[in-house]
């Protein structure tokens, strides 16, 4: 009610806070959408730093850098925030690590994980160590649980597959997962090449999900398989990939699930 079309042209910039790892070639950019929590701006920087800032003046509070100093670049679209009482997180994913932040300090959470964060190359049922998994937005907050999606390759070499997970958000432990690329004796699993699960990949949800928290449910979108423009070596519907999946937030349960586009090629 404060803002209308009579008074918008007269908005003028209160602070502007200026972060130090802007690149110009290779051209960088922030794409966070930040949040704030009783008054304290959290946003993350073109180098993938993350930053505390009062919302009211700009001046930075405190700030994570993952990289010990290291010039580094890349594409974060927002953290997540969980709290009980004086326990005050924020997730944040760099690089193929989820770190769990004191809200406060900005330091890392030392009963998450280990010393504060979780290698998203593990935990997915194969073995893609040698693979690139990361999360360019952030997970949901359920209860106690952090449901994060995954960032994998697309291209024609090997890519890691899109799970989706739920972490315990104290200890950083895997307390559910939900096989985008269907396990023996899963619902979809005749929809791909026997054995599929070993090697395929993709099937992930890149884009942020949607949470119904009166009904416990979690909505995410899931992109293509991979190769994401062939497809001549995964024959048939490749469930579950560019899909609309309601998964139970409790448990990842499928609750139902529409395929928009079979055995995708397009991408």
């Amino acid at each position: 009610t404060q803002i209308d079309r009579t008074n918008v042209t007269q908005l003028k910039p209160i602070w502007i806070h200026r972060t130090d790892d802007m690149t110009e070639q290779p051209a960088s950019s922030i794409e966070c959408n930040p949040i704030v929590v009783d008054g304290v701006a959290y946003v993350t920087s073109p180098g993938l730093k993350l930053l505390a800032l009062d919302a009211a003046t700009g001046e930075q509070k405190w700030v994570f850098d993952p990289w010990a100093g290291a010039r580094n670049r890349g594409v974060n679209r927002g953290v997540a925030y969980w709290s009980n009482g004086a326990d005050r997180r924020i997730f944040f994913t760099a690089g193929n690590f989820l770190h769990a932040i004191d809200a406060g300090t900005g330091k890392l959470v030392p009963g998450f994980g280990r010393d504060g964060k979780v290698d998203l190359r593990e935990g997915l049922d194969r073995d893609v160590y040698f693979l690139s998994v990361t999360s360019t937005t952030p997970g949901i907050v359920y209860q106690d649980l952090l449901i994060m999606g995954s960032t994998v390759g697309e291209g024609p070499t090997q890519a890691a597959p899109g799970h989706i997970r739920a972490f315990d958000v104290h200890t950083g432990r895997r307390r559910w997962i939900f096989h985008t690329i269907p396990h023996p004796g899963e619902f979809g699993y005749d929809t791909w090449p026997v054995d599929a699960w070993k090697s395929a990949g993709g099937a992930n949800c890149w884009g942020g999900m949607a949470l119904d928290a009166t009904r416990g449910l979690v909505f995410a979108g899931t992109g293509s398989p991979t190769y994401d423009h062939w497809g001549g070596n995964r024959p048939g519907q490749n469930l579950f990939g560019n899909s609309v999946l309601a998964l139970d937030a409790r448990t990842g349960e499928r609750i139902w699930h529409y395929q928009v586009v079979h055995h995708d090629i397009w991408d």
